[in-house]
């Protein structure tokens, strides 16, 4: 056995075994079952998976060989396999701090549901996870495929992928593989590419492909919107809080890379890629060098090489104009990014400048902002304007310069903003970010959701995911779960507003928008 789980194959090459697979009864079945169990053909060889409540559900299929060998460079498809391979878990996830499930460089692994393996040419919604960039899998309970399947007839796919210094480490200036920074986002590309040349026979449609994702997933998305290799493999996508309009400049992402190097105890990248992997994850753990908090920030870099331009600056790539694309985001993001203020509710209008200082990453005069908040809500209580305003001048602002550059361009752009209020902590945390992850899978009740399972909840998880699923489908989110929902335009900036009551606001919260609107959003650390 080899390093990447597989068989090496030394007397039939791969394209010989794919034809005598494809021979067979299995093949020709496009995936039988034996003991019960759903088998599929793959071309790497077949995998086994499972089925619950008519779902059939792989986890653990592999995509890509073991990274390992390959550190900081590009990933290499896996070597055959001959026997049936079990994907009936899920494979580990990247290397990171603050794991919570098992990690391995050999990690390349992605999951997929389907109501059935025949030739139905279903809708695929590939969704990759956030994290910022550094933590995470794809095998979250919340992202769990089934609920979709049911809902919508569609095929799910989750991917793991490589993670902070091990898939967006900038190596280049360093003597590094020049390909260092952006390996993670090849890693998404290459399981791009396993969907394309596999999922008809798991019941998918390769021409109709949608990517979408969650803040650091959301901001993949945008990244490979703007990646020229992997706009031919997905054909609609939406990004959920994924704000970022710029990636890494490649001084900053070089300077980080050092500290990183220094911090793990390497002299050089050729000893950063022989050490045991422990030693990088302990280092990565070190404080941002240049936000000077935090853990060290990697993510995609400007390199000139795998990525070209910036997701959104100085404006929309011409060249995925026409993909379809929803923006969303949700209405108090920041409540999970100070929950233990808003908790404590000892936020005091003496008090309230300081801590939005603190908390804005637009560079404007919190006393201006919070005078400005006072006169616009002068019923609103000093914790609820802190929630507001570092939303607005942190959260918000990125995603508001995506719909606007689409907008210009005449793209088809669709924004919605989540305004239903997570019921914990009695409600004081509002909209928060991450919350709209389980109304989007319409797993209200799984594990780690936050929306409650109020009747509420479970009708507004499913209006989300059925505009989520028309959007795979047709290319365009409208459904007769929701009222009409028109593109983002200029003019009047109709936005989506999932709440309660669904609904259409055009340009809403403009006095919050128009008081941030003179200062220029820089991504914190970029």
């Amino acid at each position: 056995m080899h390093r990447d789980g597989s068989q090496r194959m030394t007397t039939i090459d791969r394209r010989t075994m794919i034809a005598a697979l494809a021979a067979t009864p299995i093949a020709a079945a496009h995936g039988a079952r034996r003991g019960g169990d759903p088998v599929a053909i793959t071309h790497y060889g077949r995998v086994r998976g499972t089925i619950e409540c008519d779902v059939l559900a792989f986890r653990g299929v592999r995509y890509g060989a073991d990274t390992a060998p390959r550190r900081f460079q590009p990933a290499i498809a896996p070597t055959p396999w001959r026997d049936i391979v079990d994907a009936t878990a899920y494979g580990p996830a990247a290397p990171q701090t603050k794991a919570e499930e098992r990690t391995s460089e050999d990690c390349l692994f992605l999951n997929v549901w389907t109501p059935a393996l025949d030739a139905g040419k279903r809708p695929v919604m590939v969704y990759f996870h956030g994290g910022a960039h550094a933590h995470g899998s794809g095998s979250d309970p919340l992202y769990d495929g089934a609920n979709l399947v049911r809902r919508g007839d569609v095929v799910v796919v989750t991917v793991n992928h490589r993670l902070a210094g091990l898939g967006y480490a900038y190596l280049a200036e360093l003597g590094g593989p020049a390909e260092s920074g952006n390996v993670g986002n090849l890693d998404l590309i290459l399981a791009l590419q396993w969907v394309r040349d596999n999922i008809a026979n798991f019941g998918g449609d390769p021409g109709r492909v949608m990517i979408f994702g969650q803040s650091g997933g959301g901001a993949k998305v945008v990244t490979l919107m703007a990646m020229a290799q992997a706009r031919p493999l997905f054909h609609s996508a939406a990004t959920m809080s994924g704000q970022h309009v710029t990636a890494a400049g490649p001084i900053h992402a070089t300077r980080r890379a050092r500290a990183w190097m220094e911090k793990a105890g390497a002299a050089n990248v050729g000893e950063l890629a022989r050490l045991p992997v422990e030693r990088l994850v302990e280092a990565m753990a070190m404080t941002d060098p240049i936000e000077q908090k935090g853990e060290i920030s990697f993510f995609s870099v400007v390199d000139h090489r795998v990525l070209f331009r910036h997701p959104f600056f100085p404006d929309a790539p011409r060249e995925a104009k026409d993909i379809p694309l929803i923006i969303g985001n949700t209405h108090d993001e920041t409540g999970l990014f100070i929950t233990s203020m808003l908790k404590r509710g000892d936020t005091t209008w003496e008090n309230l400048p300081e801590r939005l200082g603190q908390e804005m990453t637009k560079d404007i005069s919190p006393t201006y902002v919070a005078e400005r908040y006072r006169a616009l809500y002068p019923d609103r209580s000093p914790t609820q304007i802190l929630l507001a305003a570092t939303t607005a001048g942190r959260s918000w602002p990125g995603h508001l310069i995506q719909a606007e550059e689409r907008a210009k361009l005449g793209s088809p752009t669709w924004m919605y903003q989540l305004d239903f209020p997570s019921p914990e902590a009695g409600g004081v945390l509002g909209a928060f970010h991450t919350l709209d992850i389980p109304l989007v899978f319409d797993n209200v009740d799984a594990k780690g959701s936050m929306t409650g399972m109020s009747a509420e909840a479970r009708a507004l998880a499913g209006r989300i995911a059925d505009s989520f699923i028309a959007l795979a489908r047709t290319g365009d989110p409208n459904n007769r779960s929701i009222p009409h929902w028109p593109r983002f335009e200029l003019e009047h900036r109709p936005t989506m507003i999932f709440d309660r009551e669904v609904r259409i606001e055009n340009d809403p919260r403009r006095e919050e928008r128009l008081l941030f609107a003179p200062v220029p959003y820089i991504k914190p650390g970029g």
